[in-house]
């Protein structure tokens, strides 16, 4: 009988949904028999359950910073709100969630939205769930719903994030992995080659500006600080798939002829390989995607909520300046540009997260 595989994703965003579709092109490469089905989280728990944990999150991010900013204190690290929280989100959605499980009879379930992996994660620890149950992280820190002492395997891809995961489930086997991102980034790229497949010039710094999926936070900023950092230097700002911020800052830079404005691209691997530095305001994969290929990262322009835990964790560790306001953004980026890339050239040696899937499923069949 083949493996059964049930990602729970969520369609808020590429930071969960990138790595539900690596993981399954992973677990049908190593088995082309392997069953695999990605399904929306949030919406197979229920509206209301969907309109509590994350429908009005892009109106915060937008416009209400400072109200996502409390929201987030309230229901991830403040421990009776926190409580009250995790109660409500089972009450709405663990009929929705068990009745999925039940009809598709997975041999593992893999999680890559951190409010599926709580709920499943609490069901497993009380004996209402045989199925083994994985989370695959893909933020550095502020991983109280992303670990759970209920589940079975965590997947991570910074190995700092591993000692607040085994604090939160020290039970729980725990792997640093590659195959949460595009297969590209485990293949090293130099930044001439990078820089010819994108028809980019050979000379001159080149400064990402994102926003993640949702682009978030002061791009325009950014992208002019990035301006004025060099003036040779070139700037592409990356919208994620925000047309409305796509045509406002293309506007913006219509006559700065060395910046260009771009919305979601598949072309990330190339991108990072070729650019010296990264301005990212929300953390996660991409904020990983850079240190891989040796680009400088800053993070600027979006530091709340879980991202100010992981602004946090990148000084502490050493990953990324972070820069709370223009100008010390234009300091953070000149002495960026100073510094050599590194990349992580061990990347691709990693165990894959397809396989340690695949393992759990095995040891519990």
């Amino acid at each position: 009988m083949p493996t059964r595989v049930l990602l729970l994703s969520a369609g808020i965003g590429e930071g969960h949904n990138l790595p539900a579709r690596m993981i399954a092109d992973g677990l049908l490469e190593l088995d082309p028999h392997c069953e695999v089905v990605i399904v929306d989280s949030l919406a197979e728990m229920g509206r209301a359950a969907a309109l509590l944990i994350d429908d009005s999150s892009e109106l915060m991010f937008d416009r209400f910073n400072w109200l996502f900013d409390g929201v987030y204190f309230l229901v991830a690290r403040f421990d009776p709100t926190r409580k009250i929280g995790q109660w409500l989100v089972e009450r709405l959605g663990r009929k929705g969630l068990l009745t999925l499980i039940a009809a598709r009879q997975p041999d593992v379930i893999v999680c890559t939205h951190p409010a599926a992996t709580d709920l499943l994660g609490r069901l497993r620890q009380r004996g209402e769930l045989d199925t083994p149950v994985a989370s695959a992280i893909t933020d550095l820190a502020g991983l109280r719903y992303w670990a759970h002492p209920g589940a079975d395997l965590h997947l991570i891809t910074e190995e700092e994030s591993r000692a607040e995961v085994e604090q939160i489930a020290p039970a729980s086997r725990i792997v640093c992995v590659r195959g949460m991102t595009s297969p590209e980034f485990e293949h090293p790229l130099s930044q001439a080659e990078a820089r010819a497949a994108l028809e980019m010039p050979a000379d001159g710094p080149l400064i990402l500006v994102s926003g993640g999926g949702w682009a978030v936070g002061d791009l325009g900023g950014a992208g002019e600080v990035a301006l004025a950092a060099d003036p040779a230097g070139r700037v592409v700002i990356l919208c994620g798939r925000s047309e409305q911020v796509k045509a406002r800052l293309s506007e913006a830079f219509a006559l700065a002829p060395r910046a260009k404005v771009i919305g979601f691209t598949e072309r990330m691997p190339e991108l990072l390989a070729a650019a010296d530095v990264l301005i990212h305001s929300t953390a996660g994969l991409t904020a990983f995607e850079a240190r891989v290929r040796g680009c400088q990262l800053i993070s600027y322009g979006w530091g709340v909520a879980h991202i100010r835990l992981n602004n946090e964790a990148y000084e502490r560790f050493g990953l990324a300046e972070v820069a709370a306001d223009r100008y010390q953004l234009a300091d953070a980026l000149a002495r960026a540009l100073d510094r050599p890339r590194s990349g992580d050239l061990r990347y691709g040696e990693r165990r894959s997260a397809a396989a340690e899937v695949l393992t759990l499923a095995g040891a519990a069949q």
